[in-house]
């Protein structure tokens, strides 16, 4: 396996600057509308002119939770439900949609970017957020923007850029016998920049909200390390390297608790190194960015026979892999009445599984063309996409037919600038999801059953139709979006006359709900000092249904909330309080291992999460240094986000941090 070590941040953290300065800032006040993003136009563009539903978590708040990765912060933020398991396997959902959190990320239904260009795995527990400046995320389509997947939304993790010289070196332990260490960076001199994070962390088997050991839930280790290197020969142009990579070993992969395996281990591991070259004219007229990115995502599971709590170990591990390239390249004009960005994409993915088919290939080129432009004093800003997509997949091992598929994208969308205050947007869009390889393009026989793929499956597609309201004034941001979607041609399996499996485009769906943030500081009115900020973000389902039968849609919870309380000087200290709120939803109960599988209903649950710094100390010499506490699961909540498979009760951390 693959060991990243913080000596490879050693030669770069030493050119840092002695001489840094430290200074203690008052908590920034929200500029909203006026805030820069990326993920809804593929360009820099003030949040005032995107159409769709765009929620940012910015650096402050990654700071200020308690998650190491993208999988439990996005929990807290209550988007949407997650499914996660021991052995850091988590899926997140949006709009009840989700990840695919094996291999090829093509066919999950909502999208992981890193920098804008995917990620390469939908298991988000294996990007941690050290290094993380902030998450933009698109609720609802984007695949206009970004291709297949995109359906349910886009979560882009954006990595940080060295603004000015820093070190920080932080090391801490808790319940569960958790230990962990980080070290890290930023550094900008003569035109080159870098920031930077190493983690190491390692933790226990761990006790339920009952009390009781769940045995095997212990990860001997996860290294997680990012690196963002650049050299700007301009002020418009850059010159750009990106590595991520995430390791963890011998993770517990015990199965259901009621009967856990008590020696399968998992191993998973993630790694991509992205370049890039962002370019301009001085006048900002003309802007433009090329990339080629590559990686590997793999995950292996061991099997051994002592145990054999399932009846199905067999002594030898099973594996998949991933080897992922792309490339992208686009340019941007801004012209008196609009600004368009035209574009061309390529992804290649080879995929090999120990289970059949064990080797398939995926190449995507794509076409797309963004265009904005604003009128009625610049007040109203109209949006418009589309995006062409050709597929090849081809099926190698067992041999069965490379097959094409081609798909046509729209998207439009309104943002009407009310007053400086108010926001009313309107959008349609269009995603989709392709079909795999061995849904287009098998033939092979397994255990004495021929599979064959359908070349004539359409893809999985979902129209949306939404509205929203955004509102800014002063301390006080809120927004409200609704939105409906006709989820059509779901891929269902099916068999032939002759009893071979294939499959088939069979079933519909429709999900509509609500979306709402809120926060308002209390202290910038009453002139406080310090900030003191109540936040709540809801999704509630109005509808969730399979259009055919009139079911619940599975694995869906028709509500998720999270509310909270942050008290912060913004000069190191701060307490915040979250909860997490998950509403029930109807499950498989695989559990029972009886067949044809019941359907159950998986209990809500309710999260509390209390963290709190402090910086004792502060120096041009020394440095700064800040304790920091954290309890987890405040009220020993008993629950699970997959059924048989509890998560751990209350667990406290306590670390200390060094700044300079």
């Amino acid at each position: 396996m693959k060991k990243y070590y913080p000596a490879l941040l050693i030669p770069i953290l030493s050119c840092l600057h002695a001489q840094t300065a430290m200074s203690a800032a008052t908590p920034s006040q929200p500029t909203v509308m006026d805030e820069v993003v990326v993920t809804a136009s593929r360009t820099a563009e003030t949040k005032k002119q995107v159409s769709a539903n765009l929620t940012v978590v910015n650096r402050e708040e990654i700071e200020q939770s308690p998650s190491r990765n993208v999988a439990d912060l996005l929990a807290e933020k209550g988007l949407g439900h997650i499914q996660k398991y021991p052995g850091n396997l988590t899926s997140i959902g949006i709009r009840g949609f989700r990840t695919d959190t094996h291999g090829n990320d093509l066919q999950g239904k909502v999208l992981i970017l890193l920098d804008g260009r995917r990620a390469g795995t939908g298991n988000v527990a294996k990007l941690m957020t050290k290094n993380v400046q902030r998450i933009e995320v698109i609720r609802g389509p984007g695949a206009v923007q970004y291709g297949s997947a995109g359906m349910g939304g886009v979560v882009n993790i954006i990595t940080r850029q060295g603004k000015l010289n820093s070190a920080f070196v932080e090391a801490g332990g808790g319940g569960f016998d958790t230990g962990e260490g980080s070290i890290g960076g930023t550094v900008n001199q003569n035109g080159f920049d870098f920031a930077g994070s190493y983690t190491y962390r390692t933790e226990g088997d761990y006790d339920t909200g009952s009390g009781d050991r769940f045995e095997n839930t212990g990860n001997n280790y996860e290294t997680g390390i990012s690196a963002n290197l650049g050299y700007s020969f301009s002020d418009t142009n850059r010159l750009g390297v990106i590595f991520t990579g995430f390791d963890a070993d011998d993770a517990g992969d015990p199965g259901y608790f009621s009967n856990p395996d008590l020696d399968n281990t998992t191993d998973k591991d993630n790694y991509s190194i992205d370049t890039r070259y962002n370019g301009g004219t001085d006048n900002d007229q003309y802007q433009w960015m090329v990339r080629y990115f590559f990686g590997k995502d793999e995950n292996t599971w061991k099997s051994p026979t002592a145990s054999n709590a399932s009846g199905w170990d067999t002594g030898i591990d099973s594996s998949n892999k991933t080897d992922q390239q792309g490339a992208q390249a686009q340019v941007t004009g801004t012209f008196d009445i609009a600004t368009f960005t035209a574009g061309f994409d390529w992804l290649d993915y080879d995929v090999e599984n120990t289970w059949t088919p064990t080797k398939t290939t995926y190449t995507n080129p794509a076409l797309f063309l963004l265009g904005k432009t604003s009128f009625a004093d610049d007040a109203v800003t109209a949006n418009i996409g589309l995006r062409y997509d050709w597929y090849e997949v081809e099926v190698k091992e067992p041999a069965g037919r490379d097959e094409d598929q081609n798909r046509l994208t729209p998207q439009f969308g309104l943002a009407w600038m009310v007053t400086d205050e108010l926001k009313l947007r309107a959008q349609y869009a269009e995603a989709f999801t392709m079909p795999s390889a061995d849904q287009l393009a098998a033939d092979f026989t397994s255990f004495g059953t021929r599979t064959v793929g359908n070349p004539d499956l359409d893809p999985e597609k979902s129209n949306t139709y939404e509205g929203g309201v955004d509102f800014e004034h002063k301390s006080l941001t809120a927004s409200l979006t609704y939105f409906y979607t006709d989820f059509e041609d779901k891929i269902t399996t099916d068999y032939l006359a002759d009893g071979s499996a294939t499959w088939k485009n069979l079933g519909d769906a429709t999900i509509a709900g609500f979306e709402g943030e809120i926060s308002y500081d209390v202290g910038e009115p009453m002139g406080w000092t310090w900030e003191v900020r109540p936040y709540l973000g809801m999704t509630i389902l109005t509808k969730y249904e399979d259009d055919q039968t009139g079911e619940d849609l599975l694995y869906v919870s028709g509500t998720n909330l999270s509310a909270g309380l942050v008290v912060n000087n913004g000069a190191g200290a701060f307490v915040r309080f979250n909860v997490a709120y998950a509403g029930k939803q109807d499950v498989n109960d695989w559990e029972s291992g009886t067949y044809p599988t019941p359907v159950v209903e998986l209990d809500s649950s309710t999260v509390a999460d209390l963290v709190a710094s402090y910086r004792f100390l502060e120096s041009d010499t020394y440095g700064a240094f800040t304790l920091r506490g954290e309890v987890r699961n405040l009220f020993d909540e008993e629950y699970a986000y997959v059924k048989g498979y509890p998560m751990p009760g209350i667990n406290w951390f306590l670390g200390l941090r060094w700044d300079y």
